[in-house]
């Protein structure tokens, strides 16, 4: 972390956190190209899931990038016992989690979805998929949880092989539960859940046996789980705004799923099509950001500044690259991206519609990306919060409302490369009034 030439460290851990991330989004992408196979309505009601589905993820995800800020941190200050606190009272609260979302799955699953089809089909599907993957995120949870961990120490080799063991298992089963291959029932769009959640469950319990037979550097203990407030603190501090702003598309696709199934229902189907999509583009990205976050908490701990800065830089460039294809993918090819899933022709057309106009966005959001990632690497997540606030709430949601009722769905699409650019200068703004230090002081 503190000697290894900046650009060779950040690939090193970004790159496999990239094809990890880029694996970890074959999970929906997967069980859309299978469920698409059913009908519009299968995947309509896979979609109205994805916002609930969504809060399990940015829960897990935040909290986990809390702990993980905390222990990488901590290392650079030479404070193991601190970093095996923070792990170990991490999966604690990551336990509390399981327990909590099994109840909000029960509860919130029907009323949630009633508020976007009356359809008895697409209702019916919608709520076999999103009981299973809410009530059953324990595998979900847990397995993102010790993937932080393991990622705080700089374990990212280990954790793509295990992320993407996860991955291949819900790819193999998909088709078989789905349509009931080699004499298994076929479960529709309940045997899309049911893949997804044995995928999670098995990459946990392969986390297990990896850190029982092997010393990762940091320890995992009932010894170090008595509760420490400063610790929760800082990990709730740096983990909640980061699950706020993971959990925005869940708000955004709730709201303006409403908005577009008034216009057409077909709407809602190219809609979460297109955020099955984008997770080819933003899934890299994030790979190399967590891949970056350790590297700019250790040696920001280290007071190693320069470093801290050099690794920004890269990061800006290298994830410019990932957007700048995915901006040329969605503004040329379009119809050849639709076609993977099977598309039936209004889909295409009205699909092909939203791409190009909601691609341009993809290339000027890398600031946003990379500045949410440092802010949260150095302890402010409330500033990380502020980009995506912006990014995909304050700006997006009523500015598409406003330029639908002119535009229909295009005036939604168009609101998102425009929150984009406003959040990217804001973004910008935040981090050169954080006065980080340019020179080193050690």
């Amino acid at each position: 972390m503190k000697k290894k030439p900046v650009l060779k460290l950040l690939i090193s851990m970004g790159i496999p956190m990239v094809l990890s991330m880029l694996m970890q989004s074959l999970y929906n992408i997967v069980d859309s190209i299978w469920v698409t196979k059913l009908g519009t309505d299968a995947l309509t009601a896979v979609s109205l899931a994805f916002p609930l589905q969504n809060i399990v993820l940015s829960i897990s995800v935040g909290i986990g990038v809390g702990i993980s800020s905390v222990i990488s941190m901590s290392m650079g200050e030479g404070n193991y016992i601190k970093a095996n606190k923070a792990a170990s009272l991490g999966v604690f609260l990551t336990l509390i989690h399981c327990v909590i979302f099994i109840i909000f799955g029960l509860v919130i699953t029907k009323p949630f979805l009633r508020l976007f089809t009356e359809e008895g089909r697409t209702f019916e599907w919608a709520c076999d998929y999103t009981y299973v993957v809410l009530c059953v995120s324990f595998g979900n949870l847990l397995q993102i949880t010790l993937e932080k961990i393991f990622q705080a120490v700089g374990k990212m080799t280990t954790t793509m092989f295990l992320m993407a063991s996860g991955c291949i298992i819900n790819i193999i089963l998909d088709p078989i539960l789905i349509f009931g291959w080699f004499g298994f029932p076929a479960m529709g769009v309940l045997g899309a859940a049911v893949a997804t959640v044995i995928g999670q469950i098995a990459a946990t319990i392969l986390y297990i046996i990896v850190y029982l037979k092997k010393d990762i550097g940091v320890k995992i203990s009932l010894k170090y789980m008595k509760i420490d407030k400063t610790i929760i603190k800082r990990i709730y501090g740096i983990g909640i705004p980061s699950s706020l702003m993971i959990a925005m598309p869940s708000v955004l696709v709730a709201i303006l799923n409403g908005v577009l199934a008034k216009i057409s229902e077909i709407y809602v189907a190219v809609f979460g099509l297109y955020f099955k999509l984008q997770t080819f583009i933003y899934m890299p990205a994030s790979g190399l950001v967590q891949g970056m976050r350790p590297i700019v908490s250790y040696n920001y701990g280290a007071k190693m500044y320069k470093r801290v800065w050099k690794t920004f830089y890269y990061s800006i460039a290298i994830i410019a690259c990932i957007m700048l294809i995915g901006t040329i993918g969605a503004l040329v090819f379009p119809e050849l991206i639709l076609s993977a899933f099977d598309a039936e022709p209004s889909l295409m057309k009205y699909g092909s519609e939203a791409l190009r106009i909601i691609g341009c966005g993809f290339i000027i959001s890398t600031v946003g990306v990379v500045c949410s990632g440092v802010f949260e690497a150095l302890g402010k997540g409330g500033r990380s919060l502020t980009v995506s606030l912006l990014r995909q709430f304050i700006i997006t949601i009523p500015l598409g409302i406003i330029l639908s009722f002119k535009w229909g769905a295009n005036g939604i699409w168009v609101s998102f490369p425009i929150s984009e650019l406003i959040a990217a200068i804001v973004a910008y703004v935040m981090l050169i009034k954080l006065r980080l230090p340019k020179e080193d002081n050690v």
